[in-house]
């Protein structure tokens, strides 16, 4: 009976993923390839394996919280059809736009864009009592949170290399 979805499911699951992967890894390689510091292929090769080794090794944690914590899992116990149809909807739509994204070469955000359709969905069918707000608003803090901590550590770091090196007795060496 549902077979078409997972279907459907598979291939949508592909194209969003050919989409984070035009989008996303342009804007992680884009300034190590400019710079030179990576030719083309190398900066594929190291995308390959640290792309596909953080969906192995964390994919399911992030997977697991989409999945179970955004959305209120009650509204959909009598018809669990609507929540797997929903879902293939939001992943054809996190997809799309992606796809128009990078066409548009707008840097955005994959995780963002699926966790968007997901409360879309949810919202046209259960209402805003559909959605688990608190763990929407622990999302969109970690977005806050994680630039922040990112430009801290890189600060940091800077620093550290800034004294040990640069300003070191022989920085060549």
């Amino acid at each position: 009976m549902f077979l078409w979805i997972f279907i459907c499911g598979i291939l949508f699951t592909l194209y969003n993923a050919w989409g984070a992967g035009a989008n996303d890894c342009a804007n992680s390689f884009a300034t190590a390839v400019g710079a030179k510091v990576l030719t083309l292929k190398q900066a594929v090769i190291v995308a390959s394996i640290f792309e596909f080794s953080g969906a192995v090794l964390m994919g399911s944690h992030v997977t697991n919280f989409v999945r179970k914590k955004i959305v209120s899992q009650t509204i959909f116990e009598d018809n669990p059809g609507a929540l797997m149809l929903g879902m293939l909807c939001a992943n054809l739509a996190s997809a799309l736009w992606l796809t128009l994204a990078t066409y548009l070469k707008w840097p955005v955000s994959t995780t963002h864009s699926i966790i968007g359709a997901i409360i879309g969905f949810s919202l046209a069918y259960g209402g805003a009592e559909a959605i688990v707000w608190d763990k929407v608003g622990f999302i969109v803090l970690s977005w806050i949170i994680s630039p922040l901590l990112a430009g801290i550590f890189s600060f940091i770091l800077f620093k550290i290399i800034v004294k040990c090196v640069f300003e070191s007795s022989n920085p060549f060496n």
